[in-house]
């Protein structure tokens, strides 16, 4: 049995500015049969993140809300389908697998999910884990840690 490739990065970001630009760098590198598992205290920048991450991989025009009551939007471009999740309600797994998140992760699209720590059972296989770490008013910390080929590949082009 061979182990799973692992893989970590860091990067500092001083604004909202930086935090989209590199949303945006991801958004360009992603592809289908990712899944991004995302970590922050509420108002670390999970939702800006992804807002920039659809605007350079789908379309820039897509409104992209928080998915908190709703728990999943789809965004759907001509190449690539992106569905955005949101744990922070939920009570349990159980709730979320019922969403049909198995599916889903094995599928040609890109998962993201905000609040991946509430279900960290349901992260399996090669994920991508991006932890948004409040430092200042308008800095964060972005710690990126890949489990598998696919999220590895990615990190490994990251070049900010």
């Amino acid at each position: 049995m061979s182990e799973q490739k692992t893989c970590r990065r860091q990067f500092a970001v001083q604004n909202e500015t930086e935090t989209a630009a590199f949303g945006e760098l991801l958004g360009r590198l992603l592809t289908p049969g990712l899944v991004i598992a995302l970590v922050g205290d509420l108002g670390a920048g999970k939702t800006r993140l992804v807002q920039s991450i659809v605007a350079s991989s789908i379309d820039k025009d897509i409104e992209v809300t928080s998915p908190t009551f709703v728990l999943i939007h789809e965004y759907a471009g001509a190449d690539l389908v992106i569905y955005h999740f949101d744990a922070y309600r939920l009570k349990d797994i159980d709730e979320f697998l019922d969403l049909g998140v198995d599916e889903l992760f094995h599928g040609d699209n890109v998962c993201i999910i905000e609040w991946a720590d509430k279900v960290p059972e349901a992260f399996r296989g090669d994920v991508l884990w991006i932890k948004l770490e409040i430092t200042g008013t308008e800095t964060r910390q972005i710690e990126l840690a890949g489990t598998g080929e696919r999220a590895c590949a990615l990190l490994g082009q990251l070049d900010t």
